[in-house]
């Protein structure tokens, strides 16, 4: 339990009870050793303050909403007018804000945006599901970004107690929906940083987000200190690693009492915003009866993107708020429009994935852009892949890695420009191309101070060499 009651309650603890469930609670399985076996006390929170006291963050958030199963780039962001039916974007094309560029038909919302957005058409991830490489780089050491971010924020936010990093899924959002899977890697990977890196992953209405909830009196300031120290003295045998597990025990402490509960309830949200971005409508029940009577593998995924990713998308504008500096938002293998056993064609995903997206997405970049966000959020939207140009016999598009969807949005990205072409067919980039490594030099630039980040001191190699391979890096701008 991380729930602190008043000791005057009617149904409290007395506080030797207290000590003793809170300090096997604080102290052992959830916050103690075998959870961060990595970390020794001189990590525990990474490098805040920086090299000379100068951080080297730039007070920026990134929200990378991860299309995992590989998007289409026919149905999306980069239509193909002119060829044969078994290549040309199904459902046709709709023109956007921008003089004559397009997108696939289900994104009317985002096409009325695309002068607020800034949109690649020659980036190539060469990889599919296995390699993940926009969210887990082979240049971090096979550490996901998010990882490679508490690394250097530290695991907390100093000022609002909150995880520098999250892993937002459909259980995040709602206590029924489905976690993370572990298919085809990790994309919370944190390679050789150690597990205590790995971003957090909130369950909403479970019991780790209810007792974050703090119930003291705000004048017991004092006495939770000494609480701390009580929990901390109590379990001093259990400090085979040093000072890191009380590193830990403080910041789960910390965590508490600035009230990152509060974050995660959406309740406080405006009901008509969080109508706005509500894409429960979009939840249709005949795509989930076919005539066979047989459902995809991957229905319950299918449906939780529909049920939740508004709601994600809102959730992750209000950790960016709240000091988290990069959260990952994923509802499993949704793009995966293979028209097979477990995954449905490309019709039936307009309805059921493209769609969404164009509600919550659009949704997200008018809220941002209300609050005054615009500069301060980047919104960076792909997959591991893209998908093959040329429809199979079942309607589906099949894997296809020389090739992928990606828009941003925010934190100083152009507005309105298209970034490179690709070739007739959408099948590759026309001439060289982007790479995932320039995506990760633009992240890196919008999080980071490069220069000051060059100069600290104690980072792990892995991380310095990939400050290294990108501070001259082109971007994907």
């Amino acid at each position: 339990m991380l729930l602190f009651c008043d000791p005057n309650g009617p149904s409290s603890l007395r506080r030797r009870d207290f000590l003793r469930v809170g300090g096997a609670a604080l102290g052992g399985a959830l916050f103690g050793n075998a959870l961060f076996p990595a970390l020794s006390s001189n990590t525990a929170f990474g490098s805040v303050s920086g090299s000379g006291g100068v951080s080297p963050l730039s007070g920026k958030s990134v929200i990378f909403l991860f299309m995992q199963g590989g998007p289409p780039q026919a149905e999306t962001f980069d239509p193909k007018e002119g060829l044969t039916a078994e290549m040309a974007p199904v459902g046709g094309t709709i023109p956007t804000s921008i003089p004559g560029v397009h997108f696939g038909s289900s994104l009317p919302k985002l096409a009325r945006l695309a002068d607020r957005l800034t949109i690649v058409r020659n980036f190539s991830t060469g990889t599919d599901h296995g390699g993940l490489r926009p969210i887990v780089s082979d240049t971090t050491g096979g550490a996901s970004l998010g990882s490679v971010y508490s690394r250097v924020a530290g695991i907390n936010n100093p000022r609002t107690g909150l995880p520098t990093s999250m892993a937002l899924w459909p259980i995040s959002v709602g206590a029924d929906q489905p976690g993370p899977r572990e298919r085809f890697g990790k994309f919370d990977a944190t390679g050789s940083l150690g597990t205590g890196y790995a971003p957090f992953t909130p369950g909403a209405g479970g019991p780790m987000q209810e007792n974050l909830k703090l119930n003291l009196p705000r004048e017991r300031l004092t006495d939770r200190r000494e609480l701390l120290s009580a929990i901390d003295r109590a379990r001093r045998d259990l400090d085979a690693q040093g000072d890191a597990v009380d590193g830990f025990r403080r910041q789960a402490f910390d965590m508490i009492l600035k009230g990152v509960g509060q974050a995660f309830d959406l309740s406080n949200e405006d009901p008509k915003l969080l109508e706005r971005y509500d894409t429960r409508p979009f939840l249709d029940p005949s795509l989930w009866t076919p005539k066979t009577g047989k459902m995809k593998n991957n229905d319950p995924y299918y449906r939780a993107n529909a049920n939740t990713l508004g709601r994600l998308l809102v959730l992750a504008r209000r950790m960016a708020e709240a000091g988290c500096g990069f959260i990952t938002v994923n509802t499993e293998f949704v793009w995966d429009f293979h028209a097979d056993v477990n995954n449905i064609a490309v019709a039936e995903g307009k309805k059921a994935v493209i769609e969404p997206f164009d509600h919550a997405v659009s949704a997200f970049i008018e809220d941002c852009e209300s609050r005054g966000l615009g500069d301060k959020i980047l919104l960076v939207c792909c997959g591991e892949m893209g998908r093959n140009p040329k429809l199979n016999k079942n309607g589906g598009r099949d894997h296809w890695p020389a090739l992928a969807p990606l828009i941003l949005y925010g934190a100083g990205m152009p507005r309105g420009q298209v970034v490179g072409r690709s070739n007739r067919t959408g099948a590759e980039p026309d001439g060289d191309g982007l790479k995932p490594d320039n995506l990760l030099a633009t992240i890196f630039r919008t999080l980071f101070d490069m220069g000051q980040l060059r100069v600290e001191t104690g980072l792990p190699e892995i991380i310095r060499q990939a400050v290294n391979r990108t501070q001259d890096l082109p971007g994907v701008v």
